[in-house]
């Protein structure tokens, strides 16, 4: 596996994740409960984890500007325009998956 200064390494991720959000993004037809039963994350999981991160460093980012940053549209625009009702296999799917606390 190769080695990478810090710097690199903290650039590298910064252009994965960047490119994850833009994925995720895009792909505004997959819903965040088949996310969680797939991957144990969604797109909430990750804006949490951004705000926590940003917390970590010092610097105020409420739930809503993370999520904004992830959605790339306030949550609530983004739900009117593409989160669907989960059927009652996702719901089923769901809570056997038991996911873990955020």
């Amino acid at each position: 596996m190769p080695t990478f200064d810090d710097k690199t390494r903290t650039e590298l991720e910064a252009a994965a994740f960047r490119k994850l959000v833009e994925h995720l993004r895009k792909r505004n037809d997959v819903q965040n409960i088949d996310l969680m039963n797939l991957a144990g994350f969604c797109r909430n999981c990750l804006s949490n984890w951004y705000q926590e991160a940003a917390q970590e460093k010092g610097e105020a980012l409420s739930k809503d500007d993370a999520r904004e940053i992830v959605y790339g549209m306030p949550y609530k625009d983004w739900q009117a325009k593409f989160q669907k009702e989960a059927t009652a296999e996702q719901k089923a799917a769901f809570a056997k998956s038991e996911p873990h606390k955020h």
